[in-house]
């Protein structure tokens, strides 16, 4: 389990992290991306909320309201993060999190 470290630009809005070898947006990849497994804040570790909103999803419904909500919640969370929990210990890079 790694830790990435989130970085900010100058105006704080822009939040990426180093995955794979490049640096990449938090809220574009890491909350589609089944590696992530814990937000830290401070010194508190989130679970990503996405994890909990596949869990409640049944099958054959349609869960986009809930998933897009697990999102928004999750970028929210990151806005005060100082890192990403992340699994790819082997560096392989983005996996989607809702394609299995």
């Amino acid at each position: 389990m790694k830790l990435r470290e989130i970085q900010r630009d100058e105006k704080r809005t822009r939040l990426k992290v180093e995955c794979a070898g490049s640096m990449v947006s938090v809220s574009s990849h890491c909350a589609f991306c089944r590696h992530c497994r814990g937000v830290i804040v401070r010194e508190t570790r989130y679970d990503p909320p996405q994890d909990a909103a596949i869990q409640r999803l049944s099958p054959g419904g349609s869960g986009d309201d809930t998933l897009m909500q697990a999102v928004m919640q999750f970028n929210s969370l990151v806005r005060d993060a100082q890192a990403i929990e992340c699994d790819d210990d082997e560096d392989t890079g983005f996996a989607s999190r809702f394609r299995r």
